[in-house]
């Protein structure tokens, strides 16, 4: 940003983004802290030394095979520890940096540090953090390393624009994000799509519904289809509107912002939709923030003035530009299945980026699940009766309403239900997290709500398959029952520690 004009300063208005800026750093601050926090709580039963998977023997095994290239392959802090303690470091650390990033503080250096940590958890996590939102915090990161100030200290009113180049690669990130979430639906050639009535289906078969959920399930089939026409007109049809001119990129923000709202009263998405709030805040320039901050424009005028901020050199800008540009359509392509031969050196650095996640795919439920099967897992001392393991947030007891968990989101229980998914074919991590309830790991059952052994371990565990389907209202008011569930089968038979 030059030094302004004084003639030409009237205040926060069209066509400046100092206030969306800031508005969208404090966003990433709140957004960083819940992932923080949450993965806080989890991190050592879910990849820690007694965890589900761990980390340490994850790493172990590719130093032993690809020992000369196990940073660039996995890049991740842990290569120099992966103990229990260093691990909820870069948990908490990461809140303690996010609360300092809402409040201002050093915005570049935090930022560098939040992405590298988070980065380093999504490495060594592997399947839990295999979500796209946490793929999409990643690239949300990266860029906003490049939209803050060089500020040490908080500064208000803010003073700095970011170069047009980043906000627009955020523009683009927004549209890949909203655009690809219609398209996948139509390309997958789901029926459910295609006839409108996926919805139907979609508030029950979610992987956490909330009381809403069931509410909104109960309505007639017209105002599902009704909704999905919405949805599509939203996600393929609006994001063209982000790189209209203000009104029509006003516009887009708030047809996302609705779609972004509607999805978290009506399911548990964690962080997922402030992430979609945060990008549409970019949308807005200063002449509609400052009808909520309301800066005087003689105050507004003597800051920009007196101040020449420090801004990331033309030449950083363009290289991030040219690297999420050529590494974003490719992404792209792939999405209308259009292959692409790049040069052999572009080739080598899409390979070399890959896991950094700087460019990612996106779009949600290509597929409409139309069924809700459960896994409930039991454990037993004597093969013959059989205890459940109670989980904090996941459809369980058919009396249990679906509570609401955002933005914390319960990893395990996520886990649980795309392990349903899988049929027949017991999801790989799932063997070791049987392991673990067998040896009674603390840190594992920490993750559930109620241990049916608190004494001793089970000398067995097994996992029955059920049918979970939402009540109607007249079962509702008559048994005050939410679900209704018919067993199918087993998805796991019993094991001991002497049958392993």
């Amino acid at each position: 940003m030059m030094q302004a004009d004084p003639l030409s300063i009237q205040g926060p208005g069209p066509g400046t983004y100092v206030l969306s800026a800031w508005v969208y750093l404090r966003a990433m601050g709140l957004i960083y802290m819940a992932a923080f926090v949450s993965l806080g709580m989890q991190i050592k039963g879910l990849v820690g030394q007694r965890g589900i998977l761990p980390a340490g023997e994850f790493l172990e095994s590719n130093r032993l095979t690809k020992s000369d290239r196990c940073f660039a392959l996995y890049p991740t802090l842990c290569w120099w520890n992966t103990s229990d303690r260093f691990l909820q470091l870069l948990c908490w650390g990461g809140a303690v940096l996010a609360a300092m990033l809402v409040m201002g503080v050093a915005p570049v250096p935090i930022l560098i540090i939040l992405w590298v940590a988070y980065l380093s958890l999504f490495t060594v996590s592997r399947v839990f953090l295999g979500y796209q939102w946490d793929v999409l915090l990643l690239e949300m990161g990266f860029l906003a390393i490049f939209i803050a100030p060089f500020d040490l200290a908080p500064h208000w009113p803010p003073r700095y624009e970011p170069w047009n180049a980043v906000r627009w690669l955020h523009y683009w990130l927004l549209f890949r994000l909203m655009f690809a979430s219609g398209v996948v639906k139509l390309r997958s050639g789901d029926a459910t799509w295609r006839s409108l009535t996926a919805l139907q289906f979609h508030y029950e078969t979610q992987p956490l519904p909330n009381r809403v959920s069931w509410y909104v399930h109960q309505l007639p089939s017209w105002f599902h289809k009704m909704s999905a026409v919405l949805m599509f007109a939203i996600e393929l049809g609006l994001p063209f509107l982000i790189f209209a001119p203000p009104p029509f990129r006003y516009v887009a923000a708030w047809g996302i912002i609705v779609l972004m709202l509607l999805i978290m009263i009506t399911g548990n998405y964690c962080f997922f939709n402030l992430q979609g709030l945060a990008l549409c805040a970019l949308l807005f320039d200063d002449a509609a923030w400052n009808t909520i901050f309301h800066i005087p424009i003689a105050y507004w005028r003597a800051v920009v003035i007196s101040s020449v901020p420090m801004n990331w050199p033309i030449v950083i800008i363009i290289l991030v530009q040219l690297l999420i540009l050529i590494l974003s359509a490719d992404r792209m392509l792939r999405l209308f299945r259009i292959k692409f031969e790049w040069p052999a050196q572009v080739e080598k650095i899409l390979a070399a980026t890959q896991p950094f996640g700087l460019v990612n795919n996106y779009g949600l439920f290509a597929v409409m699940t139309t069924e809700r099967p459960e896994i409930i897992v039991e454990g037993s001392r004597d093969g013959v009766n059989w205890l459940p393991y109670e989980f904090k947030w996941k459809a369980e007891d058919v009396k249990r309403a679906p509570g609401i968990c955002i933005p914390h989101q319960p990893r395990l229980d996520w886990q649980m239900w795309f392990a349903a998914l899988g049929g027949s074919r017991v999801a790989p991590w799932f063997d070791h997290f049987r392991t673990r309830l067998l040896e009674g790991s603390p840190e594992v059952l920490a993750l559930l709500k109620k241990n049916p052994f608190p004494d001793q371990p089970p000398r067995f565990v097994r996992a029955v398959y059920y049918d979970y389907r939402f009540t109607d209202k007249e079962t509702r008011l008559r048994s005050g029952d939410w679900w209704k569930r018919e067993r199918r089968g087993l998805y796991s038979p019993e094991t001991s520690h002497h049958s392993r």
